[in-house]
C-alpha cells in the first residue's frame, strides 16, 4: 500500500534538503545528542541487558542451584514476568506520557525499575526474584514510549530516523555488559555468581534519572500545553543554533502549531477511541500491532532468552562456550546494529522492511534444516551450520526491526495519538514476549527443532503483511506525515496554512485550539 510521496510540495522539506550543514558542526545540536546518549540510549540498554543476564545465568550453576534448575514452566515463568509487568502498566503508560511529559515519565519510569532491580537483587526466594523482575517490567514501558517519542521530536527533522535507530541499536550495549558480566561471574561457588549482574540493571536507571534533566522538553508536548513561547526558544537553539530570524524554524514552529490544530479539529476525541474513528487510524492501528508481533514472533526471542537451551539441542553443552558465544553473538549484533541504524534509515522504509522480513524467512529456513538434519544424524558439519546462521539472523533481523521500528511508528502516528500508538506496539510486543518466554521453552524441550517451523510460518505471514500494508514515509516531516492516510482535501489545507506562514515570514501571533476531551488549550505567542 503505497502513497504517493508529496515531500517536495513541502517547504520545511525543501529547507531541510538545502541544509548541507552535518549535526556535528553544530554546536548545541551536538550538545543536545550528547545529552540524550546516556537518557534516551540507555533505556533500550536496560531491555537488552535483561535479555542477556536472563540469557547467560541459565549457564551459572549458582543461579540453576539456588532456583532448583528452573526448566519447561518455571524457567518459562521466570523470564516472562518482565512482559508481564510491561503488559499490565501499558494503559498508565500514555496518561503519564501526555499529561507530565516526557521527561517525568522517563524518570517515573526509571524509579519503578531501580527499585524492581534492587529487590531482584535481594531475592530471598523465588517469590521475591519474579516480583523484582515484574517491577523492572512495570517500568521500562514508561520510558521506552516517552524516549522514542521524546528523540522523534527534538531531533532536527534530517537526523530524527538516524537517532531513534540508534536508540534501538543500543540495545545491544546492555546485552554487551550483561554477556560479559556473568561470563566474568557464572564460575563464583556462591550467589553473588547471580547476585553481580542483577544489580548492575540499576546503572542505565541511574544514569535517567540523571541526566533526563539536562535534556528539554519535547517542543510538541510543549506547545500542546499552551508553552509555544518555550518551544520556539527550544527550537531556536537546537535547530538554528541561536538565530532568532531563522526561517527555518519559523517555519517549523508554525507547521507544528497549525498540524496540532488540524489533528485536534478532526479529531472526535483525544482518546483510546480516536485509533479506530477513521479509516486512516484503523490502518496505522493495525500496522503499529503487527510491528509489536513481528518484533518479537520473527525468531529473536529464542536467541534473547533461551540460547543456551539452543545451543545444548546442537551439542554445544559447556557452560563456558555457551557464555562465549553469547558475548560473541551479542558484540556481533551491536556492532552491525550500529552500522545499520547509521546507513538504513537512508533508503526507504518499505523497502529495507522488505529486506529484512525476506532475509529472516529464509535464514531461518535454513535454520530449521540444519537443526532438523543435526537431531537425524548428529552431524557437527550441521551443528556449526546452526551457529551460522543465528549469527546470519542477526543482521537481516536488525535491518527492518531494529533500525526502523520506533522511527517508522513516531513517523506512522501523529502527534495526539503518538504515546498511545507506540503504547499500542508495546502491548502486542510485551504480550508476544510473554507468550514466547512462557512457550519457547516447552515448545523447545518438547519439539525440539519442528517447534521452529512456526517461526517459519510467521515469517512468510510478515513478507505477504509489509508488501501490501506499509506505507512510505521517508523523507518527510513528523507534520507532513500527519495526515498520511486521509484524504487530499486536508493535506492541502495544511500546506496552504504552511505557505500563507511562510509568506508572513513571522510566528504566528496568536493560535489556539482546545481539546475537546481534556480541555487543555494550545496558544501560542511570537518569540
Amino acid at each position: 500500500m503505497a502513497i504517493a510521496d508529496h515531500s517536495s510540495d513541502h517547504l520545511v522539506s525543501n529547507l531541510v534538503s538545502a541544509d548541507k550543514v552535518p549535526w556535528y558542526q553544530k554546536r548545541n545540536l551536538r550538545f543536545l545528542y550528547l545529552l540524550m546518549f546516556p537518557t534516551c540510549i540507555g533505556i533500550e540498554m536496560t531491555s537488552g541487558f535483561d535479555s542477556s543476564m536472563m540469557n547467560g545465568l541459565q549457564a551459572v550453576p549458582a543461579w540453576e542451584a539456588f532456583f532448583h534448575n528452573p526448566r519447561s514452566t518455571i524457567l518459562g515463568l521466570l523470564s516472562a514476568l518482565y512482559s508481564l509487568g510491561s503488559v499490565c502498566s501499558l494503559p498508565l503508560v500514555p496518561f503519564v506520557t501526555d499529561r507530565m511529559g516526557r521527561r517525568w515519565a522517563i524518570g517515573f519510569g526509571s524509579i519503578i525499575m531501580i527499585i524492581g532491580a534492587i529487590l531482584q537483587t535481594a531475592a530471598q526466594d523465588f517469590a521475591m526474584f519474579v516480583i523484582g523482575r515484574f517491577l523492572l517490567g512495570f517500568g521500562i514501558p514508561f520510558a521506552i514510549v516517552a524516549a522514542s517519542s521524546m528523540i522523534g521530536e527534538l531531533a532536527y527533522p534530517k537526523e530524527r530516523a538516524r537517532m531513534n535507530s540508534l536508540f534501538n541499536a543500543s540495545w545491544f550495549i546492555g546485552a554487551i555488559v550483561a554477556a560479559g558480566v556473568t561470563l566474568g561471574t557464572f564460575t563464583m561457588p556462591n550467589n553473588w555468581g547471580w547476585r553481580i549482574p542483577s544489580i548492575l540493571q540499576v546503572v542505565p536507571s541511574v544514569l535517567q534519572i540523571t541526566f533526563i534533566w539536562f535534556i528539554p522538553e519535547s517542543p510538541r508536548w510543549l506547545i500542546s500545553k499552551g508553552r509555544g513561547e518555550e518551544a520556539y526558544a527550544i527550537l531556536v537553539k537546537y535547530h538554528a543554533e541561536g538565530d532568532t530570524n531563522s526561517e527555518f524554524v519559523r517555519l517549523e514552529y508554525a507547521e507544528i502549531v497549525k498540524t496540532l490544530e488540524l489533528e485536534l479539529d478532526n479529531a472526535k476525541k483525544t482518546s483510546w477511541r480516536e485509533l479506530v474513528a477513521t479509516s486512516g487510524m484503523r490502518k496505522r492501528l493495525i500496522i503499529g500491532s503487527f510491528l509489536g508481533l513481528a518484533t518479537q514472533w520473527s525468531g529473536n526471542g529464542l536467541t534473547s532468552y533461551f540460547l543456551s537451551k539452543i545451543l545444548i539441542n546442537v551439542g554445544i553443552t559447556d557452560p563456558r562456550e555457551q557464555n562465549l558465544i553469547n558475548l560473541a553473538m551479542t558484540c556481533w549484533g551491536f556492532a552491525n546494529a550500529t552500522i545499520l541504524a547509521l546507513t538504513i534509515p537512508k533508503i526507504k522504509r518499505r523497502t529495507a522492511y522488505m529486506i529484512c522480513t525476506v532475509s529472516l524467512l529464509l535464514i531461518f529456513t535454513g535454520w530449521t534444516v540444519a537443526s532438523a538434519n543435526y537431531a537425524m544424524t548428529g552431524s557437527q558439519a550441521a551443528s556449526r551450520t546452526v551457529i551460522a546462521f543465528i549469527f546470519l539472523y542477526s543482521p537481516a533481523y536488525n535491518i527492518g526491526y531494529n533500525a526502523l521500528s520506533y522511527t517508522y511508528l513516531v513517523e506512522l502516528f501523529p502527534y495526539h495519538v503518538r504515546a498511545k500508538g507506540i503504547t499500542v506496539f508495546q502491548w502486542w510486543g510485551r504480550a508476544a514476549t510473554f507468550f514466547n518466554q512462557f512457550v519457547n521453552p516447552i515448545g523447545i524441550a518438547n519439539a525440539g527443532w519442528k517447534y521452529y517451523i512456526s517461526y517459519c510460518v510467521f515469517l512468510f505471514f510478515e513478507v505477504i503483511f509489509v508488501w501490501f500494508m506499509f506505507p512510505e514515509t521517508a523523507n518527510r516531516t513528523l507534520e507532513e506525515l500527519a495526515f498520511l492516510y486521509e484524504d487530499d482535501k486536508m493535506r492541502e489545507q495544511q500546506k496552504r496554512i504552511e505557505q500563507e506562514m511562510f509568506e508572513e515570514n513571522v510566528p504566528p501571533s496568536t493560535v489556539s485550539c482546545d481539546d475537546k476531551e481534556t480541555g487543555t488549550h494550545i496558544e501560542s505567542s511570537g518569540n
